[in-house]
């Protein structure tokens, strides 16, 4: 069986999309459709942008979910996944790809995300940390003995968690993680402290958002970041998008279920292949391949 993986905030690059314009009419078209909705040019900081200016987040989100899902729909009838992942961000791409979302309605939709996020992230300082060489819940039982705000919010891969919080929190965190064996406790350069209660702003405000759209009876099972089991009702797809700003991403937990599921390659759409690595991790007889027109 075939699981489609898409990747999230990080995979961007310089040059990002470009060959799907080049290539493709209905690529051209979807880029200008996105150009029209953002009421920017999106396709210029993408194919020519610096990458100092890709990582400004109202520009991140979108550019890797038009990257994912522009080249899922160019690949017309070869995409045929049996389920599909995304990782935070991803998410979004996944539910497009699968026909729970319109294009549309993503984009618009991933734009309000970030815009939200960024509001959250000036909020409070707050920032996140990679944790690598420590079990799950050593990582738990820090952040748990850990004086103010500070959660596991990705589990990547065993070994490989990022917590996320207050900046004070944070760096007091990654002292005991050091302390309880880590060998690397590491704060990320990002803005703020996703997939924890200090997104609390921004899930209020994309709740309403994604209330107020139109979902779908999915082509095929989602394997969402909140629960990391497979969901195809729409209302509990709904529940657990919004849920996803303040929880963490349980990506580990959701590729071992893809595979107990019977997922036997691992296709990842959009640009990098972090992802492909971290199933490696996860599982290293799993098959992984990138989506290439």
């Amino acid at each position: 069986m075939n699981a489609y993986i898409f990747p999230g905030q990080g995979a961007q690059f310089s040059g990002m999309g470009l060959d799907l314009y080049e290539k493709s009419p209905l690529a051209q078209q979807l880029f200008e459709q996105a150009n029209s909705i953002l009421g920017f040019p999106i396709t210029d900081i993408m194919f020519e942008g610096t990458a100092e200016a890709l990582k400004e987040t109202k520009v991140t989100q979108p550019a890797i979910f038009l990257h994912s899902v522009i080249l899922a729909k160019v690949l017309g009838e070869s995409f045929k996944p049996d389920m599909v992942a995304g990782h935070s961000l991803g998410e979004f791409s996944a539910l497009v790809a699968n026909g729970t979302l319109n294009f549309e309605d993503g984009l618009k939709l991933v734009s309000q995300r970030a815009l939200a996020m960024q509001k959250a992230c000036e909020k409070q300082p707050s920032t996140m940390a990679a944790v690598l060489g420590l079990d799950d819940a050593t990582v738990e039982q820090v952040c748990a003995a850990t004086p103010g705000i500070v959660v596991a919010a990705n589990y990547n891969c065993p070994g490989q968690l990022v917590i996320s919080g207050e900046v004070d929190a944070i760096n007091r965190a990654c002292e005991a993680m050091k302390e309880a064996g880590a060998k690397r406790a590491l704060v990320l350069p990002v803005g703020g402290a996703f997939h924890s209660p200090l997104m609390e702003p921004a899930r209020e405000e994309l709740a309403t958002a994604i209330e107020n759209t139109t979902f779908k009876k999915p082509n095929c099972a989602i394997y969402q970041n909140v629960t990391a089991s497979a969901v195809i009702n729409e209302t509990e797809i709904k529940k657990n998008l919004i849920l996803q700003l303040t929880a963490p991403v349980r990506w580990t937990q959701s590729v071992q279920q893809m595979i107990a599921d019977g997922a036997t390659l691992f296709t990842e759409v959009g640009p990098g292949n972090v992802l492909q690595g971290l199933v490696k991790k996860i599982d290293r007889e799993a098959q992984t391949a990138s989506a290439t027109l």
